[in-house]
């Protein structure tokens, strides 16, 4: 992200970022919006970020539960849209643990009040400042939201924005609880 994108994340939220279209688009430079397998079985990524409390940490253990992790800014148009799906997917009995991590530059105050601000206050947020997970897990879009299995094996992850209570990711789940 260049300076002028993180001048707008510091000017405000909601706005999209310049030099970052194809977060928006669903077909960018060979990108397109949907399911992507071409990562499976790469392992959970051992970075240290900053957990919900602020603190340097890395990614919890899956601990045998399969888990959601979610790439998002406030800037981000579809990233805000899928938000509120991911916070109820989260409530839902059985659901895998939904860990939503802000690709934010600006201070964690910024994220937490735009999370209030939106209504999401189940889902605590990770902050990765650095944008060190969108290169590592070579995440191009924003959101992608990564599934992995419970030993912290990637399964398949979704590019774009997606219902996480609808049809189309109950089809992607009901495919990893069957193995295929």
């Amino acid at each position: 992200m260049g300076v002028t994108a993180a001048a707008l994340l510091l000017a405000g939220c909601g706005h999209k970022a310049p030099g970052n279209e194809a977060s928006q688009s669903e077909s960018a430079g060979g990108i397109v919006k949907g399911p992507d397998r071409s990562h499976a079985g790469g392992a959970l990524p051992a970075l240290v970020i900053e957990d919900p409390q602020g603190k340097q940490a890395s990614l919890p253990d899956p601990g045998g539960k399969p888990m959601l992790v979610n790439l998002w800014a406030t800037w981000c148009g579809p990233c805000v849209k899928e938000l509120p799906t991911l916070q109820a997917l989260s409530l839902r009995a059985g659901a895998p643990r939904v860990i939503e991590i802000s690709e934010d530059m600006g201070a964690r105050a910024s994220v937490d009040a735009f999370l209030k601000l939106h209504g999401i206050d189940k889902l605590k947020s990770w902050q990765d400042p650095k944008s060190t997970l969108t290169t590592t897990l070579d995440a191009q879009v924003l959101p992608t939201t990564i599934y992995y299995d419970g030993k912290g094996r990637e399964v398949w992850r979704y590019i774009g924005d997606l219902d996480w209570t609808g049809p189309e990711a109950a089809k992607l789940f009901g495919e990893s609880a069957r193995g295929t």
